[in-house]
């Protein structure tokens, strides 16, 4: 045979297979029906599992083995789709934990921020909240999530991702730690400044503090100063303050323009860090259930199987449902070795049709699933 004839044949090939998936899925739409009126859960494991046993059976050697296992998985999970598409139409999603508000209730509210006075924390605060808005600061991440947690603030305002150093580990393990949700974001654009007390020079200097993520991200200025030893401290306001307390002219610190303001120190250098476009984004938590009603952006957690395409299985979802997935982060699962727990943004509305659909999947074949704002 000629191209030309093997490609007719694969032609009529693919066109029975067209019918045959057509046939299927609509078989598959009266199993829907069925398990809407049974209340069975769309996901039945076992099932396909026996299935994709079964046909691997059928194939005549190890490569179609193969191929047609991952053929009926496409297969199986366009069936999931399809049924999750039904129960949604039948309204049949389950109401979700959150409730769509007209605006955040800011009222005489209490706000926490991580660090001290001059943190860039509190300008992010200030950026969203204004000038007026009563607030504390505490010493870690966990203190201002116990703080919206018990009930002492009723936000909390803390850094998750720099554009230049990425994403700040901790803060998404004490979102699935804590029962704190987020409800808005604010950018600030950070010029780190290296500062001393008032005389110092930048010949004197042989220690230079601030948090590890600013070292990260001036990491090419203080490396053209090898005789300085660079000290990780928990944030940039409180390395300002230790300078300025310490009295030492031998320390530098790197913070933001108002700490330097705030304790009285001089500005050596400024713009240290190396990018001219370094952003960090901060997130605003509460321990309320709430997300506004125009919200755009819908942050969650995923634990997944431990088993071969459970991740590509999940994503999924967001392709069939036409969802922008915007980032995807991980994290080690704590105890369970080489474990992870994902984290995922995309865009959306947990008003939307499918945004909910896509969540119902999720839901179902996730290990676990934790919504973590929409905002």
């Amino acid at each position: 045979m000629d191209l030309l004839e093997l490609r007719g044949k694969l032609d009529q090939i693919d066109e029975q297979i067209v019918r045959l998936y057509e046939e299927r899925m609509e078989v598959c739409s009266q199993v829907a029906d069925y398990k809407i009126e049974t209340g069975k859960k769309v996901l039945d494991k076992s099932r396909e599992e026996e299935k994709l046993r079964k046909v691997r059976s059928l194939a005549h050697n190890d490569f179609n083995a193969h191929g047609v296992q991952e053929l009926f998985e496409q297969i199986m999970s366009m069936s999931r789709k399809l049924q999750y598409n039904k129960l949604a139409q039948t309204g049949a999603y389950g109401k979700l934990p959150f409730i769509a508000v007209d605006k955040l209730d800011l009222q005489g509210v209490r706000v926490v921020f991580q660090g001290a006075e001059g943190a860039y924390s509190q300008m992010a605060m200030l950026k969203y909240f204004g000038e007026d808005v009563n607030c504390f600061h505490v010493d870690t991440f966990r203190d201002a999530m116990c703080a919206i947690e018990e009930g002492s603030a009723d936000y909390a305002v803390l850094p998750i991702e720099n554009s230049t150093a990425g994403i700040v580990n901790e803060i998404y393990d004490l979102l699935v730690e804590f029962e704190n949700y987020i409800v808005g974001e604010q950018i600030i654009k950070i010029e780190h400044c290296l500062m001393g007390l008032p005389g110092t020079s930048l010949e004197q200097i042989r220690t230079v503090y601030s948090h590890p993520q600013s070292l990260m991200q001036s990491a090419r200025y203080l490396n053209a100063h090898d005789n300085w030893r660079q000290i990780s401290i928990q944030n940039n306001a409180f390395a300002a303050r230790k300078v300025s307390e310490d009295k030492d002219m031998s320390q530098a610190a790197i913070a933001s323009e108002q700490a330097a303001k705030i304790y009285g120190l001089d500005i050596l250098e400024r713009g240290v860090n190396q990018s001219g476009t370094n952003s960090t984004r901060f997130i605003i938590i509460t321990n309320q259930k709430v997300f506004l009603k125009d919200a755009k952006k819908v942050s969650l957690c995923l634990e997944l199987p431990h088993e071969s395409g459970s991740l590509y299985h999940m994503l999924s979802h967001f392709i069939y449902n036409n969802l922008n997935m915007t980032k995807i982060e991980s994290r080690p699962i704590e105890e369970r070795n080489w474990e992870y727990r994902f984290f995922i943004d995309f865009e959306g509305n947990l008003t939307d049709g499918a945004v909910k659909n896509a969540l119902r999947g999720l839901r179902e074949e996730a290990r676990s699933m934790k919504i973590l704002g929409n905002y």
